[in-house]
């Protein structure tokens, strides 16, 4: 039982269902009912999305995590792939007690994440592009749940071009290992992925303000978001000395602005 457990790897499914706890708070809308199902299935969407990880890497996986489920023996490939569909059925189902629209998003956010792992993975920016959809995606159906649309969105996409910028630069950082990739980077050359992975920050950047500027937050979104924004600049400064310390500091920015949205929506 243990195995079933550990291959879906929970604390992955509860730090993204934590999510939907964030967006509640922005939209200053606490219904429990809400609440605790939207976790539920982004719990279970990112559990399914984690099992057919493992079902595609299996062979990867037996060099670098051979202690995992599936290279381990102790769970079949097969298994795995029919344990994922059923768990992505279950949220699925579960989604359309939120209503249309967050049943939409969470079917849309299944296809995305198979087309990931099937596909876009090793296609370089398109794989930046399908994890930064996704991460979009959990703002979007988060706020759904709520029919609260606007305010996410606007958090929403300062995510998605935060992260896209940070995918971008790690694939700067891997340039050397990547053999089987073709990255964004490889192709127009490392300086000027940099030159695009800044112009991503910096459009995140620009959306910072406006949830202040339409009266959604006070100073206590401005100032965290403020310290985030100069945290994004100063990432952009470093990545192009050093790839690895440029992505550590946008990872650090990414959590200041997380934590901006929650005090904005609090305060």
């Amino acid at each position: 039982m243990k195995e079933w457990i550990e291959i879906i790897r929970p604390l992955n499914g509860f730090m993204s269902s934590l999510t939907v706890i964030v967006v509640a708070v922005a939209v200053k809308n606490y219904n429990l009912y809400y609440i605790i199902l939207g976790m539920l299935v982004t719990f279970l969407t990112t559990s399914g999305g984690n099992v057919i990880n493992d079902y595609y890497d299996a062979e990867v996986d037996r060099i670098n995590h051979p202690e995992r489920p599936i290279p381990s023996g102790r769970i079949k490939r097969e298994s795995a792939l029919i344990y994922s569909a059923f768990i992505f059925s279950v949220s699925i189902f579960i989604s359309i007690f939120l209503g249309i629209i967050p049943f939409i998003i969470d079917v849309i956010a299944v296809a995305l994440l198979f087309t990931y792992e099937s596909y876009t993975k090793n296609r370089g920016f398109l794989g930046n592009l399908n994890i930064s959809f996704l991460l979009l995606m959990l703002f979007l159906f988060s706020g759904s749940i709520f029919k609260s649309y606007t305010l996410p969105a606007i958090l929403g996409s300062m995510a998605f071009f935060s992260t896209l910028g940070r995918e971008i630069t790690k694939d700067v950082e891997d340039m050397a290992g990547d053999f089987n990739r073709v990255t964004l980077p490889k192709r127009i050359g490392k300086k000027n992925a940099l030159y695009f992975s800044s112009l991503l920050y910096i459009i995140a950047i620009l959306i910072s303000p406006i949830p202040f500027m339409e009266n959604y937050y006070g100073l206590s979104y401005l100032i965290p978001v403020v310290v985030a924004d100069v945290m994004f600049l100063f990432s952009i400064y470093e990545q192009f000395r050093d790839a690895h310390r440029g992505e550590v500091y946008s990872k650090y920015a990414m959590i200041v602005a997380l934590i901006s949205f929650v005090l904005g929506g609090l305060l």
